[in-house]
């Protein structure tokens, strides 16, 4: 699953130049995954230079001016004008060729009359030429912005020569202008496919119409969205991406019968179903009723345990994916003066991570920079604002605020490790080799430390990846499934290591098939299974995948990841279909 505030790592892409294997374009992470903010990918293009930014164009574009027959003769080009006894095909021809001069010289208007004239002109039978008078008329209107008369036109040259890019290119343009959005994508992945996916430009284009048609398609959705409670291993691991949440450590301290009294007095009377009783749900892992235990404990207005109720529920409406319920107990709780600064703080972090959620960035930091003053001690403050940092690329803060995490509590086994990978990212794009090796230690400093911490083998085991040491990067997915059979997240992890390192596609789906047997919310599993699909050709099977994993998004963000996958699935889907290609071809392109 996807969510900013569980456990946010931010993996490598193991290279697949030799094997050939096209390089999957995902973003991964444990338990959790990073956050989709790093940007859409478009399905089956190799990975392009990140250097590159948008393709620069000019403002006006040139009409076509192909032609399929010989220019005029000389004697016909000195009398422009006489033009009533030459043949149907060469009058029209002759009409567009006063039209494009009219073009070059900004005259639009008189072009689009000339293009009139060559379109009335054409014999029907002419549809290549036929289509080119309408793509540029469509290219005039352009210029003058009357976007309905560009789609008109651009669907007219369309008609007659349905693999004509120009036309398709221009219609995208003009239905982005007029917000239809998936019949910009269609045109553009039908320009992709006759293009190989080999433009780089149409590749930028296609990526902000997937930004833009996702948002639009997540919001949609978020309205309507069912509350779904994450499975019990989503939830573990989120709470262990906190090493001092007070009431998480509370309960867990009162479970190894290690309890400080004089911090929380031990009551026993659970019968109530208030708080109590919801401490003791989250001690047994009965998460479904917890909120319901904390409403009733919060319909006292004398409850002494009105913060605790309030930060316990906001933690479940996270988790469950309701995020304006969630800030508004957070919110509630960060204005109640003389709250626990323990728990004041963990509302500060947690809230500043659903401003992220919510592209909020100022409103995000100043929670964190609020929480690192009052608290400058808890290293969850730094870990979780580092994760932010990553986010919006500041990695220098973000390797600050992980060190400082470490430095603060050195037995916080994701903060160590987040380190680790952060630290060797950034060594490895410098190319600093020296750098990465002294890094390569600490990972195994790291698992030597905490040799039941999943993370520390599964992003040791991305690392080795990264190094082409593929056989050992296995080796520590099969460690990290000793020390947690039940985990999910690591099978997927493994199922993509195979496909990058074999090409082996039926082991990728078994591995990924027991994930999903082992847990039926993991969001991650449905992706990446649903981007096998679709990367090899299996257009319809991945759509299915893509709608079973975006109910289970927890933010307006994640959805809008998945749904810009799935539209860009769809929009092939109806591409191939219509144009009649191979659809199991599609994975090579």
């Amino acid at each position: 699953m996807r969510s900013m505030w569980s456990v946010n790592m931010a993996l490598s892409k193991c290279s697949s130049e030799e094997t050939g294997v096209p390089k999957w374009q995902i973003a991964l992470a444990l338990g959790g995954t990073l956050a989709a903010g790093a940007g859409i990918y478009y399905f089956f293009v190799k990975e392009t230079s990140k250097k590159g930014g948008r393709a620069k164009t000019s403002a006006k574009k040139s009409p076509d001016t192909s032609e399929s027959l010989p220019s005029p003769t000389n004697s016909q080009s000195s009398r422009a004008d006489d033009i009533t006894n030459l043949p149907p095909l060469e009058k029209a021809q002759s009409f567009k060729t006063k039209g494009n001069k009219y073009f070059k010289a900004g005259k639009y208007a008189d072009a689009i009359n000339c293009y009139n004239e060559a379109i009335e002109a054409c014999p029907p039978e002419s549809q290549v030429d036929l289509s080119t008078f309408y793509q540029n008329r469509a290219a005039a209107f352009e210029q003058l912005k009357n976007w309905e008369c560009v789609l008109r036109d651009c669907t007219a040259a369309l008609e007659l020569n349905d693999r004509y890019v120009k036309a398709l290119q221009r219609r995208a343009k003009a239905c982005e202008v007029l917000k239809d959005l998936e019949q910009a994508l269609e045109d553009l992945t039908a320009v992709c496919i006759i293009e190989s996916f080999q433009n780089q430009a149409t590749l930028v284009n296609v990526d902000r119409v997937l930004k833009e048609l996702g948002r639009m398609h997540a919001k949609e959705a978020m309205e309507k969205r069912e509350p779904v409670m994450p499975s019990k291993h989503f939830i573990k691991t989120f709470f262990e991406s906190f090493a001092e949440d007070p009431i998480f450590n509370s309960v867990d301290k009162e479970k190894e019968g290690d309890v400080d009294e004089t911090e929380h007095p031990p009551e026993k009377n659970t019968t109530n179903n208030g708080y109590l009783k919801a401490r003791q749900h989250l001690q047994e892992g009965n998460y479904g009723e917890i909120i319901e235990c904390c409403q009733n404990e919060l319909a006292n207005p004398l409850t002494p345990h009105k913060v605790e109720c309030l930060l316990l529920r906001a933690t479940l409406y996270q988790l469950r994916g309701e995020s304006k319920k969630a800030m508004d107990d957070l919110t509630a709780l960060i204005n109640i003066e003389d709250s626990p600064l323990k728990m004041l703080v963990n509302a500060l972090v947690k809230r500043g991570s659903l401003y992220m959620q919510h592209e909020k960035v100022e409103d995000s930091l100043r929670d964190f920079d609020r929480a690192a003053l009052l608290d400058p001690t808890n290293s969850d403050v730094f870990h979780h604002r580092g994760q932010i940092h990553l986010l919006i690329g500041k990695v220098d803060a973000a390797m600050s605020d992980f060190k400082t995490a470490v430095e603060l509590n050195s037995n916080f086994p994701i903060a160590f490790v987040q380190r680790c990978y952060t630290d060797y990212r950034y060594a490895y794009q410098l190319g600093d080799k020296a750098k990465v090796e002294e890094v390569m230690k600490k990972f195994e400093e790291a698992i030597k430390n905490f040799p039941k911490c999943v993370e520390c083998y599964v992003l040791y085991a991305q690392v080795l990846c990264d190094q082409g040491e593929h056989e050992r990067a296995d080796s520590f997915y099969v460690k990290a499934l000793e020390v947690d059979p039940e985990n999910p997240t690591t099978l997927v992890h493994r199922a993509l290591l195979i496909l990058q390192w074999k090409g082996d596609l039926a082991q990728a789906r078994s591995y990924i098939t027991q994930a999903l047997e082992i847990d039926d919310k993991c969001e991650l599993a449905y992706e990446n299974l649903a981007t096998i699909e679709v990367q090899t050709g299996n257009l319809k099977r991945g759509v299915e995948l893509f709608d079973k994993a975006i109910p289970l998004a927890k933010t307006e963000m994640e959805m809008a990841h998945l749904f810009s996958l799935r539209d860009a699935a769809v929009a092939q889907l109806k591409i191939v279909e219509k144009m009649g290609i191979n659809i199991p071809n599609l994975g090579t392109l």
